[in-house]
């Protein structure tokens, strides 16, 4: 009877942990596809030069595959210590995750003023050499999100030191469009439509992270599972 409990759980874990690995191969995969697809397409903010899309999703998708690695491992193999060692990196994930909201909601305020600043100090660096990264980034999202500026286009005057925008900006895209003063150009900022889109998403988002919650907790459930059947098998067989 211990020993069907054993496989049962030690299947369920290596499938669990299989498709986690899978998860994290396409995500490692998708990283690299922007990193070269993309080139030096980076990160606004100046004072996280590497926070750009295609680091994120690399660095997550490594951490996934490596957790993901550990567990297969460690079910099929029955080793204790790689299963303790699964649990032990979710659990300091889950702890890491958590510490995280918390000081966002509790700091909300503080850290989204420090955005709104550190982004408007990126905006400088926009007409700067070896920045073409952050132009693209700039240039993407305002045409993607119908947008100029942080808060409006009075931030790339300020910044350009000049009556100028970026060709983005305007609503009816032409050579030099940011230099007409007749021109339209998008009234609302970037950072408003990012906090618009995320409180319309905030169901998916609060889904989302529910569901990785569940899957955290079934890994650490499952191999913890394990590793005390396998503990308890190993004193029987020993006795």
């Amino acid at each position: 009877m211990a020993r069907g409990c054993i496989c049962c759980v030690k299947y369920m874990l290596f499938l669990f942990n299989l498709l986690f690995w899978l998860g994290g191969c396409g995500l490692l995969g998708v990283g690299v596809w922007l990193s070269v697809s993309q080139g030096n397409f980076a990160t606004l903010s100046p004072s996280f030069p590497s926070l750009s899309a295609a680091n994120l999703i690399i660095t997550l998708g490594t951490i996934v595959m490596v957790t993901g690695f550990l567990g297969c491992l460690g079910a099929i193999k029955e080793n204790k210590c790689l299963l303790l060692s699964f649990f032990i990196v979710l659990l300091v994930i889950l702890l890491a995750e958590l510490i995280l909201l918390i000081l966002f909601f509790v700091y909300t305020d503080k850290v989204s003023e420090n955005a709104r600043r550190d982004l408007k100090e990126g905006l400088v660096l926009y007409n700067t050499e070896n920045n073409a990264g952050l132009r693209d980034a700039w240039s993407t999202i305002q045409e993607e999100w119908r947008c100029c500026g942080v808060m409006n286009h009075n931030d790339w005057y300020v910044a350009l030191h000049e009556n100028v925008v970026p060709e983005s900006c305007c609503q009816h895209m032409f050579p030099g469009c940011g230099r007409n003063a007749s021109n339209s150009f998008w009234t609302r900022g970037c950072y408003e439509k990012v906090e618009e889109w995320l409180d319309d998403n905030k169901h998916l988002l609060g889904t989302i992270a529910m569901c990785v919650l569940v899957i955290q907790l079934l890994g650490m459930a499952f191999s913890m599972t394990l590793y005390q059947q396998i503990h308890r098998a190993g004193k029987k067989y020993e006795a």
